[in-house]
C-alpha cells in the first residue's frame, strides 16, 4: 500500500551577513563606473573574472588588476522559458557565459536586447562565437546587475 506524503507549510528566516572581502568588494565596485576589472596570475598569465585573490588553477596569490572589455563572445547560452523557484526574473529570458575580451574565465550573465517569440529568430541574433556588450544600467550600485545584460551586437 503506497503512503502518501504530507506536505507541513512554514517559514524559515536565515538573516545574514556575506563578507565579499577586499578583492571581490573590488570588482564590483568598479561596475559603479562602468570597468570589468580582473585579477592577473603571475605564474599562468590568467586574467580572472570575477576577480579573484588567487589563480584557482595555480593557486597563487593575484594582486595584478587589469581591465578588460565590456565586449566579448557567446560561449553558449540557453533559453530559459519555464518557472522555478528562485528564478532571477520572470520567463522567458536567456542566459549565457560571456568570454569577455582580455579575460580567460567566462562571466555568466543575462543576455538580451533580442525578442524572444520565435525561437529560430533568437538562434540567427544569439549564437555561440556571436559578439555582445554590456548594457549597464542608469544608476549603479556596485552589484552584478549594473549589466543589465549582454546585447549583440552583430
Amino acid at each position: 500500500m503506497a503512503v502518501k506524503s504530507r506536505i507541513v507549510k512554514g517559514f524559515i528566516s536565515l538573516p545574514y551577513n556575506w563578507s565579499m572581502g577586499p578583492t571581490t568588494t573590488r570588482f564590483y565596485e568598479e561596475f559603479k563606473n562602468k570597468r570589468i576589472m580582473g585579477t592577473r596570475c603571475e605564474k599562468c598569465n590568467r586574467v580572472l573574472i570575477p576577480a579573484r585573490s588567487f589563480c584557482s588553477g595555480c593557486f597563487v596569490e593575484t594582486t595584478n588588476w587589469v581591465q578588460v572589455s565590456d565586449e566579448g563572445t557567446i560561449r553558449t547560452w540557453v533559453l530559459i522559458n519555464f518557472s522555478y523557484e528562485g528564478q532571477p526574473m520572470a520567463p522567458p529570458y536567456i542566459t549565457g557565459i560571456i568570454d569577455l575580451d582580455g579575460a580567460d574565465v567566462g562571466l555568466p550573465h543575462f543576455v538580451g536586447g533580442v525578442e524572444l517569440d520565435d525561437l529560430e529568430t533568437v538562434a540567427k541574433k544569439v549564437r555561440i562565437g556571436g559578439r555582445v556588450k554590456a548594457v549597464w544600467k542608469e544608476n549603479r550600485e556596485g552589484h552584478i546587475l549594473d549589466i543589465d545584460y549582454f546585447k549583440p551586437i552583430n
